[in-house]
């Protein structure tokens, strides 16, 4: 079976190139930013691995959505959203390990339009050298996967 391009005209890219298209549409947090914004009402939204979390700890009060369900859990038209994610239209901040992958996500969830999102610029690395709050326990993905 032959595979047909998604649009007539598919444009090849690099990742770099994806990284920068997204970071252009976000207004990034640097980690004292985001807690800021998170003690103002904004969701922190951990999307690492339970392995990163286990190994590296957690933030007290952020949200875990694992990466490979993200998407399905933060758009409020799927009938696999989180409701306590996709309510409402305060900020949603997201955070990966290092900044990278949570800029690609933040880029693809904003395109649901509901609310706005962006992300930790360095990551939990970034967050945890700042000295914020971070905590050792239970790291089970609060929406499932």
């Amino acid at each position: 079976m032959q595979r047909v391009p998604a649009t007539p005209a598919v444009v090849p890219t690099t990742v770099e190139e994806l990284l920068a298209a997204a970071r252009v549409t976000l207004r990034r947090l640097a980690p004292a930013e985001a807690h800021v914004a998170m003690r103002a009402g904004a969701q922190l939204v951990d999307i690492r691995s339970d392995s990163q979390r286990t190994a590296d700890g957690t933030i007290p009060g952020a949200a875990f959505v694992p990466r490979n369900v993200l998407e399905w859990r933060l758009d409020p038209a799927c009938a696999h959203r989180d409701d306590q994610l996709t309510t409402g239209n305060g900020l949603l901040v997201l955070i990966c390990d290092e900044g990278y992958q949570s800029s690609l996500a933040a880029a693809s969830v904003q395109r649901f339009g509901q609310r706005p999102v962006t992300d930790v610029i360095g990551g939990f690395r970034a967050w945890r050298a700042e000295g914020l709050p971070v905590e050792r326990g239970d790291v089970t993905s609060t929406t499932g996967s």
